[in-house]
C-alpha cells in the first residue's frame, strides 16, 4: 500500500476527508492576508519528506517552489545539485547601492519530518487547516512557515523599493536527515555575508523571543564487545565465564557520567565557559525542575535540576542510546557472547569532535575487562557552534525584535546540534538563530502547528532585521 492510499484510509476511518480544501476559516485569519495564507499553503501541501525515498521528487519540487518565489520578487535563484538533495541558492539585490550594501544570508530548510503516526492527526498533515487560531500542517513551524516569513519580508521590501541590503538565500532539503551539503556549501563559499539569519526555532512562550547563540556538537559511536566463541550455559559457566553484557556495562562505565553528573574529565577538555550575560539570561528561565517535570523526565542525580541549563547547554553529555545483548524477552539462561550499543556524546561549545572521539575510544577500551574483544565505530560527527554575543549584528537584532515583538530576546544556548552554525562561525559570520514556534507547536509530532498571528509577526520582525542590518555597512 502506498503512502497516499494509507493516508486516505486513515482519514476516511476517522470520518474526515483526506483533502480539506475548505479547512481555512477566513474569519479566524482576518489579520493574515489571504494571499499569504494561500502562498504558504502551496508550499505546505508538498510532502517533501527527505527521509522517504519515494518523496525525493517532492523535496525537489519544494526547492523549486522556493527558487521560483525568489525569482518572483525580482531576484535570481537556482537549484544547485549535490550528491543527495539540491540546495536553493538565490539572491535579491538591495534596492539601491547594491554594490556597497551589506549582505545578509538567510537560511531555512524545505524538507519535513515524516507525518506518522497518521491516525493521531486531526486533519490531513499536508492540507493546511486553521483551527482555534493555529495553522496545522506538517512543516508549519519546522521549517516552511518560518522560511516563508524570511522570503515574504525580503519580497515586501524589494517590491516597495526599500530593501537596504543584499539578501542571499541558501536553503536545503535534507536538514531533517542530518545532511551536510549546505555545510559544505558554506565552507566552500567565497562570497560570505555580513550577517546571517535563521528562523528555525521557538519562543519560550508568546511574547518571549530568544536568540540561540550556541549549539552542541555530536559524535555518535557504535560499540561492540565479544567474550568468546559462543553463548554459554549459565549453570555450567556462570560465575566463571566472561559475560558480554557485563563486559559492555563495565566498558560503558568508563565514559558515562559519574555520581556527580559529570562525564570523565578527559571528555570535558576544551569546554568554553558561558559568559556572564548568558548566565544572567538563563536565570530568567523556568527552573530546571519544572523543565524536567514538564518533559516527563526524572532527574539523573541530586544536582541535575539545579544545573539543568549548564549541563544541557554548556557541558558535554554521554548517553547510551540503545543496547542489545542476549535475550531480554524470553527466559534463556545463557552468558551472551556478544553485546553492542549505540552511544553518543554531545559536545559542548569549544570542543573538537576529532580530538574528543579518540579520547572516548581510549577510555571505553581501558574500562573493558581483560579478555573482552572491543570494537568501536564512529558513525557520525558534527562540531558545536558558538556565536559571539558582543557583535553589532546581535545587538541590532535584539533592538529590532524588541521594537516589533515588545520584548528583548534572551541570549540562550540550545542542547541540540545544527551543523550549519559552526560552518557560519568558522567564516566569522554573526548569526541570529531564532523563531516563532512555541513549545506546544508539536514539531516532529502529529498535529504540528503555528500560531496564525505569528506569521505576520515573523514577517515584520524579519523586515525590521533587514532594515537595521543596513548599519552593518558602516
Amino acid at each position: 500500500m502506498n503512502w497516499a492510499t494509507l493516508r486516505s484510509r486513515v482519514f476516511e476511518r476517522n470520518g474526515q476527508s483526506p483533502f480539506r480544501g475548505d479547512g481555512i476559516d477566513s474569519r479566524v485569519v482576518a489579520d493574515l492576508p489571504a494571499q499569504w495564507l494561500e502562498e504558504l499553503s502551496e508550499l505546505l501541501r508538498i510532502p517533501s519528506i527527505s527521509a522517504d525515498p519515494e518523496r525525493k521528487d517532492d523535496v525537489r519540487r519544494a526547492g523549486e517552489w522556493v527558487a521560483e518565489f525568489i525569482r518572483g520578487m525580482g531576484g535570481g535563484a537556482d537549484l544547485v545539485e549535490t550528491p543527495t538533495f539540491p540546495l536553493v541558492v538565490g539572491e535579491v539585490r538591495a534596492s539601491s547601492g547594491a554594490d556597497d550594501a551589506p549582505t545578509v544570508l538567510c537560511y531555512g530548510h524545505f524538507d519535513v519530518q515524516p507525518p506518522a503516526p497518521l491516525e493521531e492527526w486531526e486533519s490531513d498533515p499536508f492540507e493546511p487547516t486553521v483551527r482555534d487560531g493555529w495553522l496545522y500542517a506538517r512543516g508549519t513551524a519546522d521549517d516552511k512557515g518560518q522560511l516563508y516569513a524570511l522570503l515574504k519580508a525580503a519580497e515586501a521590501l524589494a517590491t516597495a523599493g526599500e530593501l537596504p541590503v543584499n539578501v542571499r538565500f541558501v536553503c536545503d532539503g535534507e536538514e531533517e536527515t542530518g545532511g551536510h551539503q549546505v555545510v559544505e556549501f558554506i565552507e566552500q563559499d567565497q562570497r560570505g555575508a555580513d550577517a546571517a539569519v535563521i528562523f528555525d526555532s521557538a519562543m519560550l512562550r508568546p511574547g518571549a523571543p530568544v536568540f540561540h547563540v550556541a549549539t552542541r556538537g555530536l559524535v555518535y559511536f557504535h560499540v561492540r564487545v565479544r567474550t568468546g566463541e559462543r553463548d554459554l550455559h549459565s549453570g555450567v559457566f556462570g560465575g566463571a565465564g566472561l559475560n558480554a553484557n557485563h563486559a559492555l556495562m563495565q566498558a560503558l562505565q568508563g565514559v558515562v557520567a559519574g555520581v556527580d553528573g559529570l562525564p570523565p574529565e578527559p571528555l570535558r577538555a576544551g569546554v568554553a565557559t558561558p559568559t556572564e550575560d548568558e548566565l544572567v539570561a538563563w536565570r530568567e528561565l523556568d527552573p530546571g525542575s519544572q523543565v524536567l517535570s514538564d518533559g516527563g523526565a526524572r532527574a539523573s542525580d541530586s544536582k541535575a535540576a539545579e544545573e539543568f541549563y549548564v549541563r544541557t547547554w554548556a557541558r558535554p553529555a554521554v548517553d547510551v542510546n540503545g543496547i542489545s545483548g542476549g535475550e531480554p524477552h524470553l527466559q534463556k539462561t545463557v552468558l551472551p557472547v556478544t553485546a553492542e550499543a549505540n552511544v553518543s556524546i554531545r559536545l559542548a561549545p569549544g570542543q573538537d569532535p576529532d580530538q574528543i572521539a579518540p579520547v572516548f575510544e581510549r577510555l571505553f577500551r581501558a574500562a573493558a575487562p581483560e579478555g573482552a574483544d572491543v570494537e568501536v565505530e564512529r558513525w557520525s560527527s558534527a562540531a558545536p557552534g558558538l556565536i559571539p554575543t558582543d557583535t553589532p549584528a546581535i545587538r541590532l537584532g535584539q533592538d529590532a525584535f524588541e521594537r516589533v515583538v515588545g520584548a528583548r530576546p534572551l541570549l540562550i544556548r540550545v542542547g541540540g546540534t545544527l551543523p550549519i552554525v559552526p560552518a557560519l562561525a568558522e567564516k566569522e559570520i554573526p548569526t541570529i538563530i531564532t523563531g516563532f514556534d512555541l513549545p506546544e507547536g508539536n514539531i516532529h509530532s502529529p498535529n504540528e502547528r503555528l500560531l496564525v498571528e505569528h506569521i505576520p509577526l515573523a514577517v515584520e520582525a524579519a523586515k525590521e532585521l533587514l532594515r537595521d542590518f543596513a548599519a552593518l555597512g558602516g
